[in-house]
């Protein structure tokens, strides 16, 4: 029978201050608007998670927000001066609490990834296209040579790393292909691409895109088929539950489902409710549903994981990388 897996999380937005302005975005928010969050409230979350038995705590932020003006005004209400520095804070708290920290902190330089990579098991970052797309006019951030030269960067430090495109931003089925052999091509370079997401756009009321067409479900499937052609064995192809029906997605090639929060919601798309694991093994008849940690067995065996979660991934994984049983 073939496994499929997710990761059972607790989402924790750091931040929803971003020098991008996506034309489809709902999280970003103005710097009037725009919050850090407090460490109590961080607190908070990673210990109802690990209550909860989640094994991941995901740390998400805008984009480079130290650009944005009305920054420091924003840190100072946290207490902080120094996000990065924050956020090792948390990942610290994370790992105190049996959670792995994984860490979506948009494009870094090297000396940001070499300070973040000992507390987390995992890292990522959505390529989404390496298309010029209008949805990224205002976003400097996602210019797709900056976004592939950070995941290179990644594979270069042997971070275990998420990476993904996104469907329906104004990009053709040749894009998608070329997106997905660029993903591909660093794999090979360097190993070290855990999982790809395959994400269709869910369009949101008050953005620039709030009309665009969401991605038609054989479309999706036509590129999660791609992707399981063009991309290793090794990778996993992975498609959000939340935003397409899962035995579909397994059907056509994927066989990963991402994170599930039991708290939280997914903060990108707060209006699609994660589906219960449960629920989802009952849908996936047929499949086996298995819990791994945020990073992947094969990278649990190596040990590519960051040096200070050694002793947690240790006492969760089973022999073959999977969440330990008695655990879940």
């Amino acid at each position: 029978m073939q496994g499929i897996t997710y990761s059972r999380n607790v989402f924790i937005p750091v931040t929803d201050l971003c020098r991008n302005r996506c034309g489809y975005c709902s999280f970003r928010r103005d710097p009037e608007n725009a919050r850090a969050i407090p460490r109590s409230e961080a607190i908070d979350l990673l210990v109802r998670g690990a209550e909860s038995g989640c094994s991941e705590a995901l740390f998400s932020f805008g984009e480079s927000p130290w650009e944005v003006p009305g920054f420091e005004r924003i840190m100072a209400r946290s207490g902080r001066s120094d996000l990065l520095e924050y956020l090792v804070e948390l990942c610290e708290l994370a790992l105190e609490a049996g959670l792995l920290p994984h860490t979506n902190a948009g494009v870094l330089e090297e000396e940001d990834l070499r300070l973040l990579a000992p507390y987390n098991a995992s890292m990522g970052l959505m390529l989404e296209t390496t298309a010029r797309v209008s949805a990224h006019a205002l976003s400097p951030g996602k210019s797709p040579e900056l976004r592939l030269e950070h995941i290179s960067r990644a594979g270069r430090l042997k971070i275990p790393f998420t990476t993904g495109i996104l469907l329906g931003i104004g990009e053709s089925e040749r894009d998608r292909r070329e997106s997905i052999e660029a993903i591909a091509g660093l794999h090979r370079a360097y190993d070290h691409i855990q999982e790809v997401i395959i994400q269709p756009l869910d369009p949101k009321p008050g953005t620039p895109m709030a009309c665009t067409p969401r991605p038609k479900p054989e479309e999706i499937l036509t590129t999660v088929r791609m992707a399981r052609e063009l991309l290793p064995e090794s990778v996993a192809v992975q498609v959000p539950p939340n935003l397409m029906d899962p035995l579909s997605s397994v059907i056509a090639g994927a066989n990963d489902l991402g994170g599930l929060s039991p708290i939280t919601l997914d903060w990108i798309n707060p209006e699609r409710c994660w589906p219960d694991p449960k629920a989802l093994a009952l849908r996936l008849k047929g499949f086996s549903l298995e819990e791994r940690l945020p990073v992947y067995p094969r990278y649990v065996l190596r040990g590519w994981h960051g040096h200070k979660t050694r002793c947690l991934v240790a006492a969760l994984a089973g022999d073959g990388g999977l969440r330990r049983k008695e655990y879940l």
